[in-house]
């Protein structure tokens, strides 16, 4: 059985003009042709749709079911259409934990100066993509190296690691902190998507270490007091929280920030980001 678009466009546009006459007009064919094109979808689907009298057409209770079904499937198409044929106009950066951090609000107010006729859109999706694989974004933010040769990256800048810690925490009252401050406490980490592992420490004075993966979730563990955490700086500027204190990590690498996108479909506005995060970035 096949039901095609046009035979859903045909009943609702009988429906919708209260006429076959009315309808081929509105559609630009015959009225002969809208009947076929009826006649074919009932016999498609083995059900009668349309009550038809010298006044009137009138759904039948099939025929409202697959009426409202076929709005909902044209309306599908129609924004699978717009999507394919506008992504020009419609920029989505996806990003796991923080955005741009204190570069997001410039970010944002460059674009839209720059580029108006590109909507910007922010994208937060706690996958190692940042919603790329996912197709819930154009663009993504990542500060850890993509493997997957699907995806194509650039560098646009460097961030600072910081240390998050509970405000009564003895380490909270420095300025800043060594790894080797941290290699007897439990660090907090999200494997998927965070920038440090335990890795980061040489492997005789390496933390203990917990999982978790959503951002609030660790800021509200690492308040109690029996964690800790790094994180890149964004981090620090995304989410201030009561009750948490960031320190600069003094002797740990910093952390670099990619700009990511598929490699067979890049974006138009893909080289445009890259100059202006860029930009921003070497500002600092």
């Amino acid at each position: 059985m096949d039901v095609e678009l046009r035979q859903l466009r045909c009943l609702v546009a009988i429906v919708d003009e209260g006429s076959f006459t009315d309808a081929a007009i509105a559609l630009g064919v015959s009225q002969a042709a809208v009947s076929r094109t009826l006649a074919s979808l009932e016999r498609a689907l083995g059900v009668r749709l349309l009550r038809r009298t010298s006044r009137e057409v009138t759904p039948t209770a099939t025929g409202l079911r697959v009426l409202a079904q076929a709005r909902r499937v044209l309306g599908e198409v129609d924004d699978l259409v717009r999507e394919a044929t506008s992504g020009h106009t419609r920029l989505r950066i996806g990003y796991a934990w923080s955005a741009l951090g204190r570069h997001t609000p410039a970010f944002q107010r460059g674009w839209a100066e720059a580029h108006p006729e590109t909507d910007l859109h922010l994208v937060r999706v706690n996958s190692a993509t940042a919603g790329l694989a996912e197709g819930a974004c154009d663009l993504a933010v990542l500060r850890r190296p993509l493997e997957d040769r699907r995806f194509d990256s650039a560098i646009v800048g460097l961030e600072r690691r910081l240390c998050a810690l509970a405000t009564d925490d003895l380490l909270a009252r420095r300025r800043s902190v060594r790894l080797a401050d941290l290699a007897g406490r439990t660090l907090l980490i999200d494997r998927r998507t965070g920038t440090t592992t335990p890795e980061l420490w040489p492997p005789d004075a390496r933390p203990e270490t917990e999982e978790t993966h959503d951002v609030d979730d660790w800021l509200t563990l690492i308040s109690t007091g029996r964690y800790v955490g790094v994180t890149a700086e964004a981090t620090a500027h995304q989410y201030p929280r009561p009750g948490i204190v960031y320190r600069p990590v003094r002797d740990a690498e910093p952390i670099a920030v990619r700009l990511a996108w598929w490699r067979d479909d890049a974006h138009p506005a893909t080289q445009s980001v890259i100059e202006l995060l860029t930009t921003l970035y070497r500002a600092g």
